[in-house]
C-alpha cells in the first residue's frame, strides 16, 4: 500500500519522470541528427512532410501539436538550409504550403537509420519501443482545457 507520503515523493511522480526522459531522449537524438544537419523539431517537421507533402503550415503545426507560431521557425529555418519551400496556395493565397525540395527528399534516405541508432543508443528494441509508445498514448494527446 502506498502512503500519502510516498505518493507526494518526487522520484513517484509521472510527471517528474516524463519531463525528465523527454528532455533524455532529446539529448540521444542530438548527436544522431548533426550529421543530418538538423534540430530535433526540425526532425519531427522533416518527418510529417516525408509522410506527406505539401501541407498547410497550420495543419503540420497541428499535427505536431505546435502553434502555428512555434512552427513557422522551423519550417523557415529548414527552408533556408535549402530542404522545404514555402509557397502559396494558388487555390487559397492566404494559405502557405510547405513542400520539400529535392534536397529535403534525399534526406529521407540518411534519416532512415535514426530509429535503429537511437534504439541502439538505449539499448531497446523494436518492440519495446512500441510497447513504450503505446504507454504514452493517453499523455501525449491533445492537451485539455
Amino acid at each position: 500500500m502506498t502512503t500519502d507520503d510516498e505518493l507526494l515523493l518526487l522520484e513517484n511522480q509521472l510527471c517528474f519522470a516524463m519531463v525528465t526522459a523527454a528532455r533524455n531522449v532529446v539529448a540521444v537524438y542530438r548527436p544522431i541528427l548533426e550529421p543530418l544537419g538538423l534540430t530535433h523539431p526540425q526532425y519531427l517537421v522533416m518527418l510529417a512532410l516525408w509522410e506527406r507533402e505539401p501541407r498547410a503550415l497550420n495543419d503540420l503545426a497541428a499535427e505536431l501539436s505546435l502553434e502555428p507560431a512555434s512552427a513557422s521557425p522551423l519550417v523557415k529555418r529548414l527552408e533556408k538550409d535549402g530542404l522545404v519551400q514555402r509557397t502559396r496556395s494558388a487555390a487559397d493565397e492566404r494559405r502557405l504550403e510547405i513542400g520539400l525540395t529535392d534536397a529535403g527528399r534525399a534526406l529521407r534516405e540518411r534519416a532512415v537509420d535514426v530509429p535503429r541508432a537511437v534504439m541502439a543508443e538505449v539499448g531497446a528494441d523494436i518492440s519495446s519501443v512500441i510497447a513504450l509508445r503505446e504507454a504514452l498514448k493517453p499523455f501525449a494527446g491533445a492537451a485539455r482545457p
